[in-house]
């Protein structure tokens, strides 16, 4: 089978950006069948994909690459998102077209690659099979992102159109899951294959970390990882620091790894604020990032408080952390919440508390001697329950399962 997989944000591990699809391609073609991969261009994969034409034909470890010069960036705003989106969707469009596929597979955010993978696939008269990352658009109006009534109504509209014309849909979360199916798309279409843990390249590990950019050796360091933007909520570790600050607190370090459109703001805010424990640095490849995040203390589970987040989003980051075999400290309710605390291996604080965040930091840093054993809990829960080989083995049924008529 040939099939034609649309990733506006595909990236490889020598990008800056979660790698699923990188993955699944490889988990499909280890079962036999060709992939051709449709892309754009972003700020975390710009480095590694050498585009010269509109459309430009690569092969990445097996993966034929078409890849769209559309660019794209976590620091544009609404509108240039939007644009951004709709031209991608209209030459992705043509490109998906043009290939002799045998099925077409498009995987969100944003919302708009549906529309290549729709019409792409009624075009060749294959089978269409769509994956939902984040419930779109119902994230953006609880966010308040997308305020304009005619707006949501065209959104929700196109969001329907999608769903209903997909002959499968995967989704990365219960809440994911659960909202596909509030819109009348069928119950037993719908396959869960959440993200998953690379396990063979993050690895826990008790060497040191001797860097002074993350402070000193002595220091409990606590990272987050990933994007910047209105939807993590990043002004709730801020707040915890300032408390900490005001409590006389020493040894703690918090570490921002990562880019975003409110990475400058929130920069500036921990200097006029004069907060001390925070260090800022740029995104890294995942290769990269595999070595150093084993040897941080914990990993920052943030998100905004709201609800819709809860059980609707399936985070890259929880799944490295646990993967690298450090506890996870949380901040808002749902299932991962729920994993954490039932498989003890982390710390769930309510949610907009920075009190309650500020205890749980202390505590992780008086109690040093107790953070290997949380991590190899969450480390057996990786193994256990989100290894890339499972997960990929779930996600390539549930896509000949579509190729079949099932």
């Amino acid at each position: 089978m040939h099939v034609a997989y649309i990733h506006q944000h595909f990236s490889t591990k020598q990008g800056k950006t979660g790698t699923r699809s990188y993955e699944m391609a490889q988990r499909l073609i280890a079962a036999g069948h060709q992939v051709t991969m449709v892309c754009g261009i972003n700020d975390a994969t710009s480095e590694i994909f050498n585009v010269r034409d509109r459309v430009s034909d690569l092969e990445i470890d097996g993966i034929r690459v078409k890849c769209i010069a559309e660019a794209y960036a976590n620091r544009m705003g609404f509108y240039q998102r939007v644009r951004a989106f709709g031209r991608f969707a209209r030459e992705a469009t043509r490109v998906v077209s043009g290939i002799d596929a045998d099925l077409v597979f498009a995987t969100s955010t944003p919302l708009t690659v549906g529309l290549p993978g729709m019409k792409g696939g009624r075009a060749l008269g294959v089978p269409f099979v769509f994956e939902v990352r984040d419930l779109w658009p119902e994230l953006p109006i609880a966010m308040g992102i997308i305020r304009n009534p005619l707006l949501k109504w065209y959104t929700r509209r196109l969001e329907r159109r999608i769903y209903h014309a997909a002959k499968r849909i995967v989704a990365l979360a219960p809440g994911i899951r659960d909202g596909i199916c509030r819109t009348g798309y069928p119950t037993e279409r719908v396959s869960l294959v959440p993200n998953g843990c690379d396990l063979d390249l993050f690895q826990p590990t008790t060497e040191p970390l001797d860097d002074d950019r993350f402070g000193a050796p002595s220091d409990l360091r606590l990272v987050f990882t990933g994007a910047h933007g209105l939807a993590n909520g990043l002004d709730a570790v801020l707040d915890a620091a300032l408390v900490l600050q005001r409590r006389g607190e020493r040894g703690i370090r918090f570490v921002f790894i990562g880019t975003g459109g409110e990475k400058p703001r929130l920069v500036e805010r921990s200097q006029r604020e004069g907060i001390e424990s925070v260090c800022w640095c740029d995104p890294m490849p995942k290769a990269e990032l595999a070595q150093l995040l084993p040897r941080m203390d914990v990993g920052l589970m943030i998100l905004k408080n709201i609800t819709s987040f809860y059980y609707g989003t399936s985070p890259n980051k929880f799944f490295d952390y646990i993967a690298s075999g450090i506890p996870v400290l949380n901040n808002y309710p749902g299932w991962l919440a729920g994993m954490i605390e039932e498989r003890d291996c982390g710390w769930v604080v309510p949610p907009d508390d920075p009190e309650a965040f500020a205890d749980a930091v202390v505590w992780f840093r008086d109690h040093r001697d107790a953070l290997p054993a949380l991590g190899q809990r969450g480390r057996v829960l990786a193994e256990e329950q989100f290894s890339r080989e499972i997960l990929g083995r779930q996600f390539v049924e549930a896509i000949e399962s579509a190729a079949n008529g099932e």
